[in-house]
C-alpha cells in the first residue's frame, strides 16, 4: 500500500496534489477538478487514500482505492 494522496491548495494558488509526509508537492494545478482527477488516477495505482481538502483545509471527501480500514458490513 502506498502513501495516501492529499488535495490542498497551493500556498503561492492554485491546487496541489501531495504524497501523506511528502514536503513538496507532487504536481500542481491550476484547478482542484484537474488535482483530484491526478491524485485518484495515482491513488489507485498505490492502492491508497485520496483525501480532498477545501480551501479552508478541512477534509471534504475521502476515497479509498486499496486496504479501506473501514469496509461496509455484509
Amino acid at each position: 500500500m502506498g502513501k495516501n494522496q492529499h488535495v490542498t491548495p497551493h500556498p503561492q494558488g492554485g491546487w496541489q496534489v501531495k504524497g501523506a509526509g511528502n514536503q513538496r508537492a507532487t504536481v500542481r494545478t491550476a484547478t482542484q477538478a484537474e488535482a483530484r482527477n491526478i491524485a485518484r488516477t495515482i491513488a489507485i495505482n498505490n492502492k491508497s487514500e485520496l483525501v480532498v481538502h477545501g480551501t479552508n483545509g478541512r477534509i471534504r471527501e475521502k476515497n479509498s482505492y486499496g486496504n479501506d480500514p473501514h469496509p461496509p458490513k455484509g
